[in-house]
């Protein structure tokens, strides 16, 4: 297997494993993984797969599952083996927590094998892997070599002893050189998070920018639909009380359809029943969603956290369909105020209510927002430059793919690295 520079050329296109570690509950990271294997295997690339599901256990098995997070041996065993029968080029890893660990890592390098991260999340620089603590958003464990505060505030599941666990399995990681040594290259989704992630401690030169592909391109909506649209996980990082408290004012102004299911079901029961301009219709299926955002007039992101990217607002760009989104982290980045949507101030009911409202007291500038958001997507999110600038990642790991712990071979796997 050749690990010099491979040219993104038909006749000799890179063979690609993915790694992945799916959620209990669907998300979109799980979406992006999918979604760019198939888009690779379209360009002729061979893709192979090596994925884990997380078990639907709680309690004790909390404790052993943030132990496996921080290495599981099997995984270790099983992709050294897997590397050996496929032969790839790169091995890009999208999720590998719990059950998979950094471990990976270290089994594409002892093979020799490039490897490339996607930073779906915050996992490598906070406990809870959310960067949000008591409501609002939270930095405090970013670049400390030890992140103690998230153990004091048991972030990670609300458990003091599995927080004590996953701070240290990022503070040995991290002294190790597994961040720093073991991947050749880092995909942020936005300018923000690449941002953040060098602050806690990423070579910056490693951190490349690649937001999400959406494929296949769904083709621009009506937006006939006359109702405001809410998809996500129902949870206090999603701002879901913002949003209720918003559409109290709201009302038939602009009736308000919500898609999810999450830990705030309950809450958003009482605010459908209590507010006839609000429809839950719970989770649905891709096709569904994809008929809403095209029909409806635009999509509300409320967040209180820092996204990493937020999908759902590149599917609805694809669909035309302008976005009202927190001011906050990369959401302030992605929405371009007063051309693809309106910003928000985060928390803030009654400035949300405002902009959501504006779409119907100015339907011309409504519909010329509907053009701004498709141009963003076919700029930013279609298949061409998307797909480029992957390749561009992929040639530059396999370029820089060298044994960096030749002196001080590192031995979390029980044998040194040569």
């Amino acid at each position: 297997m050749s690990l010099g520079r491979r040219s993104p050329a038909e006749d000799d296109r890179v063979r690609v494993l993915l790694v992945h570690n799916f959620y209990r509950q669907p998300g979109g990271e799980d979406r992006v993984f999918a979604t760019e294997a198939r888009l690779l295997s379209e360009r002729g690339h061979q893709v192979f797969t090596y994925e884990a599901h997380n078990p639907r256990e709680n309690g004790v098995a909390v404790l052993r599952l943030a132990g496996q997070a921080f290495w599981n041996q099997k995984a270790y065993r099983d992709l050294r083996r897997l590397i050996k029968e496929v032969q790839p080029d790169v091995v890009h890893l999208h999720n590998t927590f719990p059950l998979i660990s950094p471990a990976a890592c270290y089994a594409a390098r002892r093979e020799g094998v490039a490897v490339v991260q996607t930073l779906h999340n915050y996992r490598l620089i906070c406990p809870s892997g959310l960067l949000f603590r008591e409501g609002r958003p939270c930095e405090e464990c970013v670049g400390a070599f030890t992140p103690w505060p998230g153990v004091v505030h048991a972030c990670y599941r609300d458990s003091h002893a599995a927080s004590l666990v996953a701070g240290a399995t990022l503070a040995v990681h991290r002294a190790s050189g597994t961040w720093s040594r073991q991947v050749n290259r880092y995909i942020a989704l936005t300018r923000f998070a690449r941002e953040i992630f060098i602050a806690g401690g990423l070579p910056a030169q490693s951190v490349a920018i690649k937001p999400n592909v959406i494929h296949p391109d769904p083709g621009a909506g009506s937006g006939d639909g006359r109702f405001a649209l809410f998809i996500g996980r129902l949870a206090r990082e999603k701002g879901i009380d913002t949003l209720v408290k918003a559409w109290a004012q709201v009302g038939h102004r602009m009736p308000l359809t919500i898609v999810g299911d999450g830990p705030l079901a309950a809450e958003v029961r009482r605010a459908v029943a209590g507010n006839p301009a609000v429809t839950w219709v719970g989770q649905q299926p891709p096709a569904v969603v994809e008929e809403l955002l095209g029909r409806a007039t635009c999509l509300i992101v409320p967040s209180i956290w820092y996204e990493t990217f937020g999908l759902v607002v590149a599917e609805a760009f694809a669909r035309g369909t302008p976005v009202v989104a927190s001011r906050l982290g990369a959401l302030s980045e992605l929405v371009e105020d007063g051309r693809t949507g309106f910003h928000f101030t985060p928390g803030d009911a009654d400035d949300l209510a405002r902009r959501a409202t504006r779409f119907t007291e100015y339907p011309e500038a409504a519909a010329a927002m509907r053009v701004h958001a498709r141009a963003a997507y076919e700029r930013r999110y279609a298949v061409e430059s998307n797909y480029e600038t992957l390749c561009r990642i992929y040639a530059d790991a396999i370029a820089s793919n060298v044994c960096v712990t030749r002196s001080r071979g590192c031995r979390l796997d029980g044998e040194t690295v040569r």
